[in-house]
């Protein structure tokens, strides 16, 4: 039996909105990924991906933004412990963590030019 009391569903679906929101208020770099992502998802509609297409390309921005977030938390953990002086350990996981996020983001990328470029092609060179 935990010390903590339960906090039930809806309490815990708040928290987690409170988090997202704050995510999106702290971090300019998850603005700028949903806002892309937000584009990106309109032109993937209008290119009228077929539902595997789409899923894939909703997988790929998860992994992006939720990779981004983990970073945001790794780092606002570390600056807490550590009271923001700097230590060569932390340098060290807070690059690892971003370039956590780089690699998703390259990953991503990969996928969208795969998945674009197989409706755009034809398009334009026809």
């Amino acid at each position: 039996m935990t010390k903590f009391k339960s906090q039930g569903f809806n309490k815990t679906f708040k928290n987690a909105r409170k988090g997202f929101n704050l995510a999106i208020k702290s971090e300019i770099n998850i603005r700028v990924h949903v806002a892309i992502a937000t584009l990106v998802v309109f032109l993937a509609l209008y290119l009228k991906f077929s539902s595997v297409e789409f899923c894939i390309l909703l997988f790929a921005i998860a992994l992006v933004i939720v990779t981004e977030m983990l970073n945001t938390a790794i780092e606002f953990a570390l600056d807490s412990i550590y009271h923001n002086r700097y230590s060569r350990m932390v340098g060290m996981a807070k690059d690892i963590s971003a370039g956590a996020v780089l690699f998703a983001t390259f990953t991503s990328i990969f996928i969208g030019l795969i998945l674009f470029g197989s409706k755009l092609i034809p398009i334009f060179f026809g």
